[in-house]
């Protein structure tokens, strides 16, 4: 299912189609976090008007929390639904970090953190809570009942109410945090472990928790919101209008509104290599600015992407929220992976993955043919042409396409060293044509002669070659070894006469030399 929160403070429960399934009058301001439990039968809310509020998805029970000042951000425990604790953190803008659960005499909030500004962001998995506040980011592990550890906020990062923070766990150990233009990715290892029975128990292990941060990289925008894929992520990027492109994007805030670009969705891997990217059809997107928008992932299992490919009916889906839109996005199949490396110019990587077996078979074709255009369009005609036997293989009729535009572009002598004289065995024309074009330029006459003496006569006509160079006999243009290829030809044509007398002034020309 799908939550959406309103700025008059309703929550709209929506299917994956869009739909609406349920509707709560939850808040009286703008609802600014939502958070579903494991087993999505329930749904908990927070808002400016200082409440927190839980609904049950299947029946009527409603919990309502009140703080008294606004509240940004909450999480549900996982587990709420199985548990009688019936356990949620949040936090906002007074900077205590709550976590609230049912006791024997009703439900009791324990401050867990306060002091460093407000909470603006807070995210749930397994036994570990991630928080983010004015200073950074810190994390909290349920069964040891401690903070284990804490992540600076990026230097030169926006104030969190002008960029808020983000944070997503890519799976129960792998925290990504993105803030401003900067990612970082840390892992932790907690001294417990997981009961048969999904309980998480304290393990006696000397030592404290350790957190690494396993990859860090800057962007060249704003990040609006962040989801794992596989092994990469998913990253919303905000990007300023274009009078902010030459200024540093690290202090920069996003730019005033009426001049933004459209929101991008990126897939990157953890070293910021860009693997796709799609701009998305936002309706005044001009206007808004980076926490106007929000990333939002249906939960996957993560172990099922294998080899760039997901398991049967495991595609993670991601939503796109905006003021007016919401635009849902799944992953590319491998033809639309392929389009995407063709749009981009990256032919090799698309020829790589139509030679791994990936796609339709016809797709090694067209993958090659725009390969090949695109080498004509640089001008790169010699590479165009060594890979001609790799792209065309033996399919005679691409062959012969090819061989006919190089004629028209007149390239066609850097073609003829590649072209094959059996499997596939071309028309008779087209070595007619290559030989001419070698024929007609003094600096490819020794390569029409290896060509003569190489290919077998049977697969083209020597007349059309022969008529071609006999007006260059006896003229500036006539080399030793266009006469030699002539004699080749006459000899071929059962003109042995002619080929004698030009063996005779070949061998001449020799010992006079």
């Amino acid at each position: 299912m799908i939550a959406l929160g309103t700025q008059a403070g309703t929550i709209h429960i929506l299917d994956f189609l869009g739909n609406q399934v349920k509707e709560f009058s939850a808040h009286a301001s703008v609802v600014n976090d939502l958070s579903f439990d494991l087993e999505g039968e329930y749904i908990g809310s927070c808002s400016d008007d200082g409440s927190v509020v839980i609904n049950s998805l299947f029946t009527d029970e409603v919990m309502k929390f009140e703080y008294h000042r606004p509240m940004k951000a909450v999480a549900l425990d996982p587990d709420y639904a199985r548990k009688m604790s019936r356990r949620f953190i949040t936090g906002g803008l007074a900077g205590n970090l709550y976590l609230n659960s049912k006791k024997w005499l009703g439900y009791r909030d324990q401050v867990l953190h306060s002091g460093e500004g407000s909470i603006h962001a807070v995210k749930w998995r397994a036994s570990l809570v991630a928080w983010a506040n004015d200073a950074g980011v810190k994390v909290y592990d349920t069964a040891n009942d401690r903070r284990i550890t804490f992540i600076e906020r990026p230097r030169g990062c926006p104030h969190p109410e002008l960029l808020v923070p983000h944070l997503v766990w890519q799976d129960d150990t792998v925290l990504v945090i993105g803030w401003g233009t900067s990612v970082k990715i840390a892992s932790i290892r907690t001294n417990h472990h997981k009961a048969t029975n999904g309980v998480y128990m304290q393990v006696p292990v000397l030592g404290m928790t350790q957190v690494d941060i396993v990859a860090s990289f800057q962007t060249s925008y704003f990040i609006s919101g962040l989801a794992p894929f596989g092994d990469s992520l998913v990253v919303l990027a905000y990007i300023p209008g274009e009078e902010n492109g030459d200024k540093d994007f690290s202090s920069t805030v996003p730019s005033r509104q009426g001049n933004a670009q459209r929101p991008e969705v990126r897939v990157v891997t953890w070293t910021n290599d860009e693997l796709s990217t799609d701009a998305l059809p936002v309706h005044g997107f001009e206007h808004y600015k980076a926490n106007d928008y929000s990333l939002a992932h249906a939960p996957f299992s993560g172990s099922s992407y294998a080899g760039g490919q997901w398991a049967a009916g495991d595609e993670p889906l991601y939503y796109i929220v905006s003021p007016k839109d919401v635009v849902i996005a799944k992953p590319r199949d491998t033809e639309d992976h392929i389009a995407w490396l063709l749009q981009h110019g990256c032919h090799e990587k698309a020829l790589a993955v139509v030679e791994s077996g990936q796609g339709r078979s016809e797709l090694r074709d067209e993958v090659g043919s725009r390969y090949l255009d695109h080498l004509i369009v640089e001008r790169k005609y010699g590479e165009a042409a060594s890979l001609c036997p790799k792209l065309l293989r033996g399919s005679a009729s691409a062959w012969e396409r090819w061989v006919f535009h190089f004629a028209h572009l007149r390239q066609l002598p850097v073609l003829v060293p590649y072209m094959p004289t059996e499997n596939p065995r071309l028309r008779d024309t087209a070595y007619e044509v290559a030989l001419v074009a070698l024929a007609t330029n003094p600096s490819f006459h020794k390569d029409l002669l290896s060509a003569v003496k190489s290919w077998p006569p049977v697969i083209y006509s020597a007349l059309p070659v022969i008529s071609a160079i006999e007006p260059q006999l006896n003229t500036s243009s006539m080399t030793d070894s266009l006469k030699e290829a002539l004699a080749e030809l006459y000899v071929i044509d059962g003109q042995y006469e002619k080929a004698y007398s030009l063996y005779a002034d070949v061998a001449y020309e020799a010992r006079s030399i």
